[in-house]
């Protein structure tokens, strides 16, 4: 056999290596979120104070609006490939619940399988009040005009 064939094979042989899935799973997967360790979470108790927890886990991914006594920790790992849809492969929520005295009440942890997928509505609203008249659409700009405005017009 000649060398060039040899090098040939060779070259094919680390080609069909380097398509091998097991690498390139780790090359188009992201890990977003900000999840604490196990460790860490196994070190949570009921009836820790906001401070402790806070020490302990960091902090939270997010903080619903209208409640601040729910503290969700979260972190999820999606898959992009070129221009292919993203899709995501992994998802984990720590919900840390307070009651009113701020000590922990419930921990409560949820994956991917505990999700719903959900369509949005593609209905409108309709706001009254809102269309503009047919005179204030065509000549409401009439008069705005200013192309002078700004400049210094040295003192006349």
């Amino acid at each position: 056999m000649s060398t060039n064939k040899i090098l040939f094979a060779l070259l094919c042989s680390a080609c069909l290596a380097s398509c091998s899935s097991t690498n390139q799973e780790k090359w188009f997967v992201t890990h977003t979120g900000n999840m604490p360790s196990e460790e860490r979470i196994a070190k949570l108790e009921k009836g820790d104070s906001k401070n402790e927890v806070l020490s302990l886990l960091g902090a939270p991914s997010n903080v619903p609006s209208f409640d601040d006594n729910t503290w969700i920790y979260m972190s999820a790992e999606i898959k992009r490939v070129a221009f292919f849809k993203p899709e995501e492969t992994e998802r984990n929520i720590l919900v840390v619940s307070f009651n009113d005295n701020g000590k922990v009440a419930e921990i409560a942890k949820l994956t991917q399988a505990d999700g719903k997928n959900i369509t949005p509505s593609r209905a409108k609203t309709e706001v009254n009040g809102q269309e503009q008249g047919f005179f204030r659409k065509y000549f409401g700009g009439v008069g705005q005009y200013n192309p002078f405005a700004g400049q210094n017009r040295g003192g006349i």
